[in-house]
């Protein structure tokens, strides 16, 4: 990881195990059209925000109560130059849970400031952790707005 990767931290009233799983529920704290799974280690989904945007991710890494890291294996981001400006790219989640509060770092790997998304993913990731992530873990309930472009 670079230094200037995006990282977000939160810590909530959960275990860790039952965090991954709501995690791998995207669709109730990301707020997108998904298909697939994200349950388990290699299991595949895709992501649409609108319009002809898709992410397609692959479960990369998935240890249970401790991490789950998401490839992105291909992308089309039509608002942008590089259309495609995510892929290869890791969506990394590193979990620490002590005394019932687990602790959580979101890593996009390669969202950096000098890539042309990062003014919009970087408002929208801290959203969707800060704000849409830690509802649903604490609450059940995640808080979607609408996407950034």
């Amino acid at each position: 990881m670079k230094k200037n990767d995006f990282v977000s931290s939160i810590s909530a009233e959960i275990g860790a195990n039952d965090a991954i799983k709501k995690i791998s529920n995207v669709p109730e704290w990301w707020g997108v059209t998904f298909t697939g799974n994200a349950g388990k280690q290699n299991d595949e989904f895709t992501v649409k925000m609108g319009g002809d945007s898709f992410f397609h991710l692959t479960v990369a890494e998935l240890i249970p109560g401790k991490k789950i890291v998401w490839l992105v294996t291909d992308c089309h981001m039509p608002w942008y130059s590089d259309k495609k400006e995510w892929a290869d790219t890791r969506l990394i989640f590193e979990l620490n849970e002590q005394n019932g509060i687990t602790a959580l770092t979101f890593t996009h790997e390669g969202l950096t400031p000098d890539v042309e998304c990062y003014k919009d993913c970087e408002p929208g990731w801290t959203h969707w952790i800060q704000t849409s992530l830690f509802s649903y873990l604490t609450n059940g309930k995640g808080v979607f707005r609408p996407p950034t472009k």
